[in-house]
């Protein structure tokens, strides 16, 4: 029987995917080659910024030029589709409208992951782009689950848009204390129970173990379901990295 194969667009940023792609591997039961999960990555990095695709309401271009990256994993005959892309999930339903081929919803996959670690009515703070917090993309999907989103405060998303367009995209590197110290505040300030990493930029960042039980990263939970969907196994070790309820 044909191996399922995962098709990725990506691109939203290179770096992002990148990751993405080496968590998969580091996080995959593998003794060897063959172990590992078959994919077909389409780094698309000339796609439009999606939250200037957002917030300028170019919704149009955006979506035109995926549906050319949808053409392509159809014919590859692909079993699953991923985006590596938090703010990409604005368009989720209209993209998954273009084809029959399964789309992982990585924002509902991560807020489903949060309830099974924290009761209904507890705060989730939310590290993200100005677009997915002005358009409710996490916001929304936590209410439904009975869960109180919390959004940063004007000048710690300032910081966060920093660390998102001026370090990572630029240079492909952040100094972690930055965002740790974000993460920290809102702990300790907000009273978040816990937060969730909704931008793929961010994961990017190598985050100490001062922070690294209160969070859940939205990328982590994605390559989980890439792994399985794909007929791989989970590394022990890595199961139990998504996350850990604040006491």
């Amino acid at each position: 029987m044909k191996r399922p194969q995962l098709g990725v667009i990506g691109g939203m940023g290179p770096k992002a995917t990148s990751v993405f792609y080496d968590r998969v591997i580091e996080f995959t039961e593998a003794d060897a080659d063959q172990d590992h999960i078959d994919m077909i990555i389409l780094n698309h990095a000339s796609l439009p910024d999606r939250t200037s695709s957002i917030l300028e309401r170019k919704d149009r271009q955006f979506l035109r030029l995926i549906q050319a990256d949808i053409a392509l994993l159809e014919h590859a005959k692909v079993s699953n589709i991923v985006m590596p892309c938090n703010t990409a999930h604005r368009f989720f339903d209209d993209i998954q409208g273009m084809t029959a081929i399964p789309i992982v919803n990585m924002v509902k996959e991560t807020v489903e992951e949060l309830l099974a670690k924290h009761k209904a009515n507890r705060k989730i703070g939310i590290l993200a782009t100005d677009a997915t917090l002005q358009t409710d993309i996490y916001s929304n999907v936590l209410r439904q689950y009975g869960l109180e989103p919390v959004i940063p405060s004007p000048g710690m998303q300032q910081s966060i848009m920093s660390i998102i367009y001026e370090d990572i995209k630029k240079t492909g590197h952040s100094d972690a204390r930055v965002l740790e110290g974000i993460m920290t505040e809102m702990l300790q300030r907000e009273k978040c129970d816990g937060l969730v990493l909704a931008c793929t930029e961010l994961s990017c960042i190598e985050l100490g173990e001062s922070v690294r039980p209160y969070f859940i990263d939205a990328l982590d939970v994605l390559v989980h379901r890439s792994i399985t969907l794909s007929g791989g196994t989970i590394k022990s070790a890595c199961s139990e990295r998504l996350f850990i309820e604040k006491s």
